[in-house]
């Protein structure tokens, strides 16, 4: 009957929503996410920028460390089911997709089951987190390269695969994205690699959303100073001689998104 038609499928759009600012999100992101028949997002995209999304045509399948999880198996397929249905969705993650999102298996399992796919990047918060800190990642004066490092790997890894002794060795800026709970070890293991003690570390938290928050110290004080202001993921860790630039630059840095979540609905 030409009713029982299989329908075309959607397409699937791997959309990166930067660090959380709505003002952050690319042109082409903001129309997307107006246009598509689902969006499925995870925690990280930033209050203002879920709250935007229309409750009925949207889904949270976000993920949280020691908090509630959606299997990456469950999205997959929920992707394809949608896309199948002849549906155009936007799957939402916070800072660039392809940079520790799991946006490449996304990709590799729409591909595998034939559904037509595009990505759309952003900026991620591995540089955008900084940025926003004051803290550029490379500086003439003191980083020329910088390596962007998961503290959050596969729990399914017989040991851990980043050589912290290498980093140390490499020298730079070392970015450290979902890494404030291990902080601790990485922290003994770079110095153990021959980075100073003092070697300048700044964490942002939330960064540019309401209630961001910036700690900083050096490799043998940040744990405490962690403790001591409450720093909790997410956060992004900067390791290196730029994060010591933030102290000339912040008395004129206008870049504050450290008002609560109650200032913002308030206003």
């Amino acid at each position: 009957m030409p009713g029982d038609a299989t329908p075309e499928p959607g397409t699937v759009y791997l959309v990166g929503s930067g660090p959380g600012d709505p003002e952050l999100l690319t042109l082409k992101a903001k129309r997307l996410l107006e246009e598509v028949d689902f969006v499925l997002h995870d925690k990280l995209p930033g209050p203002k920028i879920i709250d935007l999304l229309p409750d009925d045509r949207r889904q949270d399948v976000g993920k949280r460390a020691h908090g509630n999880r959606t299997p990456q198996w469950e999205i997959n397929e929920r992707l394809v089911e949608l896309a199948r249905e002849g549906k155009s969705v936007v799957r939402l993650k916070g800072g660039d997709s392809f940079v520790f999102g799991r946006g490449g298996e996304e990709a590799a399992y729409l591909a595998e089951h034939g559904v037509p796919f595009e990505v759309v990047p952003a900026v991620t918060s591995a540089v955008a987190a900084p940025g926003v800190a004051g803290i550029p990642v490379t500086h003439r004066d003191h980083a020329s390269s910088v390596s962007f490092v998961t503290g959050h790997e596969d729990p399914t890894k017989p040991e851990s695969t980043v050589n912290w002794e290498a980093l140390a060795e490499t020298g730079g800026t070392i970015v450290v994205l979902m890494g404030v709970t291990r902080l601790p070890q990485y922290a003994d293991a770079l110095i153990e690699g021959g980075l100073a003690p003092e070697t300048p570390v700044a964490l942002v938290e939330r960064a540019t959303w309401p209630g961001q928050q910036i700690a900083t110290g050096t490799l043998e004080t940040i744990v405490d100073v962690r403790d001591e202001v409450g720093i909790e993921p997410p956060a992004v860790t900067v390791i290196g001689g730029v994060a010591g630039t933030r102290e000339s630059v912040v008395e004129f840095l206008r870049n504050d998104y450290s008002r609560s979540v109650e200032d913002v609905a308030n206003d």
